[in-house]
């Protein structure tokens, strides 16, 4: 079992920047790849960004790339996603996941509880 809590979210204006942190406990955080969901008002939960058990290799939705930047601290069971140049579109709740690496939201078993983010135009 793995137990994941988000942090971070807040209101940011258009053009600003975040940091999310996802803290894990339970068992072994290096054993699973992590990922970022977010789901919007009135729309599905959708891909974010993912990163493997190392954090050598990451992977972004093509709307964040450039923009967005996942990481992991394996040392402190923790990992976070950079996000600058915010736009309103990328309001919503962001989720947390602990998984088997890819862009699907069926291979992730472990899911944290959400942070909201606002983006004001």
């Amino acid at each position: 079992q793995v137990q994941l809590v988000e942090s971070g979210g807040g209101l940011v204006q258009a053009g600003g920047s975040l940091r999310l942190s996802c803290a894990a406990s339970g068992r072994a955080f290096i054993a699973y790849a992590m990922a970022w969901f977010r789901q919007a008002p009135g729309k599905e939960r959708e891909f974010v960004a993912g990163i493997n058990m190392s954090g050598y290799n990451t992977d972004y939705a093509d709307s964040v790339k450039g923009r967005f930047t996942i990481s992991r601290d394996n040392a402190k069971n923790t990992v976070y996603l950079q996000m600058n140049s915010l736009k309103p579109e990328d309001t919503a709740v962001y989720y947390c996941a602990a998984g088997r690496r890819s862009t699907s939201q069926s291979t992730y078993a472990y899911w944290g509880q959400g942070t909201q983010v606002t983006v004001s135009s």
